[in-house]
């Protein structure tokens, strides 16, 4: 996208894959929010922040974003309930409820990195069923629906579905992480298992915004990711992306993920019993 320009709506170079109306009032919103992101971003040393704890910061940015999310949702879909991070949650009809992180990556924000996203998911009848992630900076746009396939549109290209990595064997796997935050966590037990996975794997990174990481499983980036203490919208979105594009979530255990649960394994199917093994014995 050239220097100066901003989008105003879902892109206009046309989609291999169909969107449906939801996906396309998803990706309005998170591009609507991006605007003033993109703008704070570029003067982030003025932005004034509050703690929320050490470690975990709230910016007007965050808020603002949020605000202009759930506005633009509510234009179209009065009807569904509202869960974010910063407003709390709003109970709709029952049966619908978008899961929203305005701004994920705040500390990355804030101190002037350039990873973070917009995540927004939809979750019906307790069941994620659309979800897009964005990253403003990068002007990539991951985006699925359950049944329809995952999907990353960038600025030179048109949608390509997603795929996970093949990688069967942990010695050549890249691995996403999320180290606990001060305060956060059992930081030794976390440490184990850091330690466990580094020494089996190829690689491990941290960058500090999960929906991110689960973005980047789905695209075969990584091969894996794993964190704790993760809350729903951290990944609602990215959860759905990794299953559409041919991976597996669960626990670090191997059992089921449950929005909200204390730790999230994400794979392809080849590395998940290698990857709950390393982590489970740590």
């Amino acid at each position: 996208m050239a220097p100066g320009r901003e989008r105003s709506g879902p892109p206009e170079r046309r989609s291999l894959a169909p969107r449906s109306a939801t996906i396309t009032v998803m990706i309005r919103a998170a591009f609507a929010a991006a605007k003033s992101l993109k703008r704070d971003f570029g003067e982030v040393e003025q932005l004034q922040v509050s703690e929320k704890g050490p470690g975990d910061f709230v910016s007007h940015a965050d808020i603002k974003a949020e605000r202009t999310v759930r506005a633009e949702l509510a234009r179209t879909r009065p009807e569904y309930g509202f869960l974010g991070e910063e407003g709390g949650e709003t109970k709709g009809d029952g049966r619908n409820r978008w899961i929203v992180d305005p701004l994920d990556g705040t500390t990355n924000f804030l101190h002037g990195v350039p990873h973070f996203a917009i995540s927004i998911g939809l979750e019906r009848e307790g069941e994620i069923i659309a979800g897009i992630i964005y990253q403003p900076v990068s002007d990539e746009l991951f985006w699925a629906e359950k049944g329809n396939g995952a999907f990353i549109d960038t600025p030179h290209a048109r949608s390509r579905r997603l795929r996970v990595s093949g990688r069967k064997d942990p010695a050549r796997a890249l691995v996403g992480t999320g180290i606990p935050h001060i305060g956060k966590g059992d930081q030794a037990a976390y440490h184990a298992k850091l330690a466990a996975v580094s020494e089996r794997t190829a690689g491990v990174r941290r960058w500090g915004a999960g929906s991110l990481d689960l973005a980047f499983v789905a695209a075969g980036r990584y091969d894996a990711f794993f964190e704790f203490g993760l809350q729903p919208w951290d990944v609602a979105a990215g959860i759905l992306l990794v299953r559409e594009a041919g991976g597996v979530v669960s626990d670090i255990a191997g059992k089921p993920y449950e929005l909200g649960g204390p730790s999230l394994l994400a794979s392809n199917f080849g590395l998940r019993d290698s990857m709950v093994e390393i982590l489970s014995n740590a």
